[in-house]
Formats: structure tokens, sequence, C-alpha cells
């Protein structure tokens, strides 16, 4: 161990002392230069003390000192707490929540007496169109139903009644009488004409019994022929990415102005919920169908007054037929608008099953610009035609393919007479 006198410790203890007292004075100096005020300088700056009233603005002033490039940037006065989309989402919301209903229904069943008896049945969505209690849903929401109820937004429910159905657009407008002096709120018709694919979209409804429910999304499609599950086909069906669940069905579809734009109406789904797939029925075949619905409970529609049959293998390799699909012209209604357009019926009768065939008739290929496969086809063609008008039918007579101009029937009589 090496030893140090006592003059040798005094002099390395105070240099030791010199040395910290450099150190102290540096940072001194340091903390005085131009732009570098302490804590205490920043607190008088800024005005902070005791029982002081302006204690926010004094952290803001604190904060912006402390971080003067991003001052524009953390200025808490300047912040608002939605952006635009968001605003546009909310207002959209609070304007409109209110005119979207929960509809659900009643359905009668049987019991092990053979008895009927009612049972819950199922749940949807609807909008309320007019002020004097009708609503716009789904035909599919209230099939089958025996009661149908309404429920509205402040929790009262009341009893609704079946204006009318067109199931092959699958609408309906049911109608509920409000108290007297309840102002109802509505949603306004828009125009789905002009959509884009991206357009934002929202959907309002009830999935899963969630009353009121929002969700967004764009429009990814437009124009999607969907077979429905009665095996009518919708055309133009707008495809959206907002999630539409059980529940949803009859609801709202609307545009960033909050004008309806669509009935969400189904969803494609392996597993049963939203895998952002949904269709909605275009508000623009709505608008077209829902005054006939309210004054007649029906849409009528045109129809070709012949009985048709829609060709099968083994009717075109019997009759030998120049084409594998389209629909036989069996027999015309004698004197009838399809006779006197020009279109023949079959003269030679087989039987088939229970039925008898005529062939040798024209084929019907195309209709009013559509292409005729199957029966189906044939209503969609016609599905905004109505009787009077007069259509394009293109059709093949032994292999040559020839256009005839064709006035409709009423497609009621000619189908309730067959």
């Amino acid at each position: 161990m090496k030893l140090y006198s006592r003059g040798q410790v005094l002099f390395f203890s105070f240099l030791s002392a010199l040395i910290v007292a450099a150190v102290i004075i540096g940072v001194s100096v340091l903390r005085g230069m131009p732009g570098q005020k302490t804590a205490g300088d920043q607190n008088s700056a800024v005005g902070v003390s005791t029982g002081s009233t302006r204690t926010q603005d004094a952290f803001e002033a604190l904060h912006l000192r402390q971080s003067p490039v991003n001052a524009e940037l953390v200025k808490t006065s300047d912040l608002t707490p939605y952006s635009e989309d968001e605003k546009e989402n909310i207002s959209v919301y609070e304007r409109l929540n209110e005119a979207v209903v929960n509809i659900t229904t009643e359905t009668v069943g049987i019991n092990w007496f053979l008895e009927p008896v009612p049972q819950e049945g199922g749940s949807g969505s609807g909008s309320i169109i007019d002020t004097r209690g009708y609503v716009l849903t789904n035909n599919h929401v209230i099939d089958k139903a025996y009661k149908v109820f309404i429920n509205l937004a402040d929790g009262s429910q009341y009893e609704g009644t079946l204006v009318g159905t067109d199931p092959e657009n699958d609408i309906a407008v049911l109608k509920f009488t409000p108290p007297k002096g309840m102002q109802l709120k509505t949603v306004p018709f828009g125009d789905s004409s002009n959509l884009k694919v991206g357009q934002k979209v929202l959907a309002i409804g009830n999935p899963f019994a969630l009353e009121r429910t929002l969700t967004r999304g764009i429009v990814s499609g437009l124009g999607r022929p969907i077979q429905t599950s009665n095996q009518n086909i919708i055309k133009d069906m707008i495809q959206t990415d907002a999630s539409i669940n059980p529940g949803n069905s009859g609801g709202p579809l609307l545009d960033s102005q909050g004008r309806m734009i669509g009935i969400n109406t189904m969803i494609y789904s392996p597993s049963g919920g939203s895998v952002g797939i949904g269709f909605a029925i275009p508000v623009n075949t709505a608008k077209r169908v829902v005054a006939e619905l309210i004054q007649y409970g029906k849409v009528r529609r045109g129809w070709i007054d012949a009985t048709l049959v829609q060709l099968f293998p083994a009717l075109v390799n019997y009759a030998k037929l120049p084409v594998s699909s389209g629909l036989l012209v069996s027999r015309t209604k004698r004197n009838g608008l399809a006779e006197q357009a020009g279109i023949r019926q079959g003269t030679e009768p087989v039987r088939y099953g229970a039925d008898v065939i005529y062939l040798g008739g024209d084929i019907i290929t195309k209709v009013d610009g559509v292409k005729i496969n199957r029966l189906a086809d044939l209503y969609s063609a016609l599905e905004d035609n109505k009787g009077g008008d007069k259509v394009p039918v293109e059709i093949n007579r032994s292999g040559k393919t020839i256009t005839l101009e064709v006035t409709l029937a009423d497609r009621d009589s000619i189908l309730s007479s067959e």
C-alpha cells in the first residue's frame, strides 16, 4: 500500500475542489447562452404561478417552447375532434337513424297436437319513406309472416300491415299508423343511375338485433345480376363492402349526403357472416315499383301471350333443334298479340310426362336486348315492361334468326289462364 504525506492529501483535495467548481461554472455558462432558458425562466415566460387561471394556456405555451419546430402541428387549440369524413358519417347517422326501423315477424307453426300456433319469425330492417307511416323493406323479411311489428327508435312498437310485395325485386311496402302528433323522420330517395365504383356508402340497419347500427364502405361493383332463392334474377344489383349482416336486410344503403341509393338485401358468405361482399337493390328500381305497390298492391307487368317451354337436352336431341338454349313457343293465343306480331306456334304434339309439348314453333333467344337461356331470363327481361309496351323479340326459326316487334299483354291475365 502506497502512503501519502499530509501535504499531498491537502494538495489533491484542493485540486478536486477546483475541478468541481470549473464544471459548475461551465454548466452555468451554457444555460445562460441565447435561446436557452432554465425551467424557472420558462415558467416565468409563460406566466405560470400559484393560483393562475390560465393553466391550460401556460401548458400549451410551455409545450410549444419545448418543441418550436412542431408548434403548428401540436397546438391543441387548433385541433378538431373529428375529421371531415367522420363528420359526414356522424351527420348522416344523427339525421337518419330514427328513420330506420326494426321489423320483427310472427309466423304460424304446428304443435304436437297438429294445432296452429304463433311462433317467432325473423327480423330485419326498413326505411320510413312517408310520414303517413309507409315503410320500405325486403320481401323476404316479411315472407310467410302472420303478423308484422315495426319498432321505432324511441322503443315504441306498432303492428304493421302489408301494402304490397314485388317478389321479383325482393321489395315490400308496409304501413303502420303513427299516433296523432308524432312527426316521423323519413329517408330521402337518391339516384342510383350515376353511381361510381369507389364511391363511399353507408348502411344503417339492425344486424343481430343490435338496433340502428352504422357501417361504411364503398361501391365495389355495379350491374350485378343476382339470382334470389326463389329463382328470380334481380338486375343491376349494387355490390358493396359495407358490412351487411343478418338483420340488415331491408335497411337503406346511403350516399355521403344521406340519400338512399339502394336497399340492402343479401350477402355472399360461406360462413354466414359478412365477408365484404354485400348486395343492394338499386333505389331507382324501388322508386319505379313503390307507387304501384301502394296503389295496386302488386306490380303490373307485360308478357308474351304464348305458352313457352324452356329447352332441355332431351328435348333438343329429340327434336333436333338448331339451338340448345332458349324458349320454345309451344302455343300462341288465337288472334293474340304474339300471333299478330308474327310469332309461330308448334304443330307437332309430343307427350312429356303429364304435359303435351308442340314442336315446330319458333324459339325465342333474345327479348328487349336480353339473351334468353331460361324462363328466369324472360322474367328479368320484362321486369320493367308493362302490358301494351312494344319490345323487340329475336327468334330462331328453322335455323334462321328473325327479329319481330311484339306488343306485350298483361302478365297476370296470361299466366292465370294457363
